[in-house]
């Protein structure tokens, strides 16, 4: 008789659970499925990615940023190797963006005020091609954007040199080691003595004055 119990009791138990699953993938069934952001690209290169990556990491539709190296003929490059400048690699950041909340104009106008256009030497206190600033695009589109967006910048710009920032096709964008990934999040006081000592934010005050890196203070 307790055994007949017992059985019942089981047989009741898996029905109350099946009718309980049962509901719950109903009720997940009718809830709207929430879509995933859409995704684009934008490479950049600003001198020292670790600079580059705070203004577009506040923008509101970007993603994520990625500091790494683009645009020159070694596979699997390391920073070693880049900074000492044999490899024809940039650095450079990638930004993955939703087109649905940022254009990519809107990236190019965060791009310009964080960046010294007239240097074709370098970037501020770094010298050498592999810290030159540029922009790579990805397709046509960004191509013509680009190329809008700087002759717009030349015909209107505050400061009275030329501007020799290059336009150029993207190639293989290879990322950086892990350290030097969100470097200003991970080591806030040696970011901030690197980017002081090197005078990017007065470079960028005397170009670009009230609007330097967006109008917002990096220090």
């Amino acid at each position: 008789m307790a055994g007949i119990v017992r059985s019942r009791r089981r047989a009741l138990a898996n029905a109350v659970l099946a009718s309980a699953l049962a509901i719950a993938i109903s009720d997940s069934a009718a809830e709207p499925a929430q879509a995933a952001p859409q995704r684009a690209t934008a490479v950049f290169a600003g001198g020292c990615f670790w600079c580059m990556e705070p203004p577009f990491d506040k923008l509101d539709g970007v993603i994520s940023t990625t500091s790494g190296y683009t645009g020159g003929n070694v596979a699997n490059p390391t920073y070693k190797a880049v900074s000492s400048g044999g490899t024809g690699h940039f650095e450079a950041i990638r930004i993955e963006y939703d087109p649905k909340k940022i254009s990519y104009e809107q990236l190019l106008e965060t791009f310009w005020p964080n960046i010294d256009p007239t240097d074709a030497g370098g970037q501020f206190c770094d010298r050498g091609n592999q810290y030159r600033a540029a922009i790579f695009y990805a397709d046509e589109a960004q191509r013509v954007t680009s190329e809008r967006s700087r002759e717009a910048l030349a015909a209107n710009k505050p400061f009275p040199q030329p501007i020799v920032t290059e336009i150029v096709p993207a190639s293989t964008f290879y990322p950086a080691e892990e350290y030097h990934q969100d470097y200003y999040l991970k080591n806030p006081l040696r970011y901030k003595f690197y980017r002081h000592g090197c005078g990017r934010d007065r470079r960028l005050e005397s170009l670009w004055g009230d609007t330097a890196g967006n109008g917002e203070k990096q220090r």
